[in-house]
């Protein structure tokens, strides 16, 4: 894998109908190599849905990692100063996580994650998967694709028809947009078809 030896800080949040396939990827990086500090929303980390218990999520990322997952802004403080992580995934990344970081809020763990990653001009890569991104989001979107540092996954419309403001990256493409992401490039084309 291209990604051997690289450290990523893997900031999940609450778009529970996302983690397995993140988690999967998770767990190609750590077989490639990756050593990956987990961090998660204290949504994702708390909330029991029909797609699991979080205690169970968590206990899998540990698992997996062999690291404990970290949920507290003083638990990610580190990642700044220290430069912990050569990149920040915020994967998935929900509309209301990709709101806050387009305006500055930084109030979880994962917010601080990628704060510390970007005063450090060190690149946070943003696979998102929200309801509203073609709708109130699209402006947070547009205002983040115009920031310097933050990468996207391609992502497009999942469901144009039923779901029209719907968006989702494609996971498949988390590694190659991390590639590029640490040669300062943002993976092309940006907006796929599903």
């Amino acid at each position: 894998m291209q990604l051997a030896g690289v450290k990523i800080g893997f900031a999940l949040t609450a778009s529970f109908c996302t983690l397995e396939p993140v988690v999967q990827q998770i767990e190609q990086f750590v077989k490639g190599g990756c050593e990956v500090y987990p961090i998660m929303t204290r949504e994702a980390a708390t909330v029991d849905t029909r797609y699991g218990k979080a205690r169970e999520w968590m206990e899998r990322l540990v698992r997996i990692t062999g690291k404990p997952v970290m949920t507290g802004i003083v638990d990610v403080e580190p990642i700044g100063p220290q430069k912990l992580v050569d990149v920040v995934v915020v994967a998935p990344c929900t509309g209301n996580t990709m709101a806050k970081l387009a305006n500055g809020i930084t109030d979880g763990a994962v917010l601080m994650a990628a704060k510390a990653q970007l005063r450090n001009q060190r690149p946070v890569v943003v696979a998102i998967s929200t309801n509203d991104g073609l709708g109130l989001n699209a402006r947070n979107l547009g205002s983040l694709l115009n920031t310097r540092n933050v990468y996207f996954v391609p992502f497009g419309q999942d469901s144009p028809r039923n779901k029209p403001n719907s968006l989702i990256a494609k996971m498949d493409l988390l590694a190659a947009t991390i590639v590029e992401a640490l040669q300062g490039r943002q993976l092309q084309p940006i907006i796929v078809t599903y």
